[in-house]
């Protein structure tokens, strides 16, 4: 890792990035898609729509029917999938590394020829999927809607983050097929996405299946809607704080505040923070609200980092016993607030520090992270030489650059709030509360 990855790039004459990495230590290779398309593209009425597309991707295509995608790549010894995030989509697959033309042909196929297998039939089979899968993750779940209520109170209505991937029941039934077509004609084009392929490859062989595979598949020609959303404005009349009475297993308080933009030395600061605050039993946070305080049973702080808007720390803690959302909150401002007046000591920077590099080097030890990771670069910074970067720019942080952004962003008028009251202790409160307090 000292030296970094060897990392070539190239361009074809339709647009399509491709990255490439060589790597012999396995008999394997990993491809990875990513389209430069997620929930933020999306419009007012379509939400949703990103990642249902990606379900639509394995619907089959002019040459691939069905569900022949996942059959040939499993009966091949690869594995595969996609998933939709704000800010991208991306599909991809490990194969043995023989099989790597295979992945390539099948990538290529979709992004050609998917609207030639596109139908009625297919749309409306994977919109009750995604339906299914809200009920189940989202809505039928405790706490399960708390991070699409949080974000939608942290970037303002007419935000392009304002709502999560999943979309809302009513988009998702509004879909019509015309939209789906519309969607992939803007930005399933090969001047909308990088190619990454890692692993036990030939450079050379592998850029020319790519030419072979890509090559004639067209631009796209037209401009796509712009969906910067750096700047955050509110209003001054938009709730940042709500409190919930439902079924659920015990109080919580849930916090999201809005943190730097990805690729930035403050993100760098901010994820040092949160890590030092809130990331495992050794963190500031659970040591006060679970080992100490005893008024919790879990307390976390994670960042979500985005790039096209601030960056999203997200703080999670649920009661124990009695304790009251009040004393839980109190203690998490002294917390934030010792934390901004002292800063990390050396030893919460040096384990903070040890913590994110553990697992950047974790991540970078599969071929399907590392292709990964070079489509993030790419897309969302136009660089995925930035990877071997990366880590050396955190280690470089500084603790006074850490207590520095917690001064500047870990402050009650810069965070949403969440809470949460059991049904059945709170019946009677919630009769005469105003959720939007």
């Amino acid at each position: 890792m000292a030296q970094g990855f060897d990392i070539k790039e190239h361009t074809l004459g339709n647009g399509l990035r491709v990255v490439l990495s060589e790597d012999h230590l396995t008999p394997v290779a990993a491809v990875c898609l990513w389209y430069d398309v997620g929930s933020r593209h999306e419009v007012a009425g379509r939400t949703g729509l990103a990642h249902l597309f990606e379900h639509l991707m394995f619907q089959g295509s002019a040459q691939v029917k069905g569900n022949g995608h996942f059959e040939l790549v499993q009966a091949a010894g690869g594995s595969l999938n996609g998933t939709t995030s704000f800010e991208r989509t991306n599909y991809f697959e490990t194969m043995p590394a023989h099989q790597v033309e295979l992945a390539l042909w099948l990538e290529a196929d979709r992004m050609g020829s998917l609207l030639a297998a596109l139908d009625q039939e297919s749309l409306d089979n994977q919109r009750a999927v995604v339906k299914n899968e809200r009920r189940q993750r989202y809505d039928n779940v405790p706490y399960g809607t708390a991070f699409e209520k949080l974000t939608a109170m942290a970037y303002p209505d007419g935000h392009p983050y304002h709502h999560t991937p999943i979309g809302s029941m009513a988009d998702l039934d509004a879909a019509t097929l015309e939209d789906a077509r519309d969607f992939f004609r803007t930005y399933y084009a090969p001047n909308n996405a990088v190619l990454a392929v890692v692993g036990d490859i030939d450079p050379e062989q592998t850029l020319a299946w790519i030419e072979k595979y890509f090559g004639s598949i067209p631009a796209h020609d037209g401009k796509r809607p712009p969906r910067d959303g750096s700047a955050v404005v509110r209003d001054g009349v938009a709730p940042l704080r709500e409190h919930l009475v439902e079924e659920v297993p015990s109080r919580a308080v849930m916090q999201a505040y809005l943190l730097p933009l990805d690729g930035t030395r403050e993100a760098d600061a901010a994820d040092l923070a949160l890590t030092v605050l809130g990331s495992g039993e050794s963190s500031r946070l659970y040591n006060r609200l679970v080992r100490r305080d005893r008024l919790s049973v879990t307390a976390g702080f994670g960042l979500l980092r985005l790039a096209g808007a601030p960056s999203l720390g997200w703080l999670d803690s649920k009661t124990s016993g009695e304790a009251t959302v009040e004393a839980v909150e109190a203690a998490i401002d002294e917390e934030l607030a010792r934390f901004a007046a002292e800063g990390p000591t050396p030893a919460e920077l040096e384990r903070a520090q040890a913590q994110i590099e553990r697992e950047w080097l974790d991540r970078l030890d599969t071929v399907g992270g590392r292709a990964d990771e070079l489509c993030r670069y790419a897309v969302l910074f136009g660089d995925p030489k930035l990877l071997n970067e990366a880590l050396p720019k955190v280690l470089e942080v500084t603790a006074e650059e850490v207590q520095a952004v917690a001064q500047k962003y870990l402050t009650p008028d810069n965070r949403a709030v969440l809470t949460y009251e059991p049904a059945a202790q709170g019946a009677d409160a919630a009769a005469t509360e105003d959720v939007n307090a």
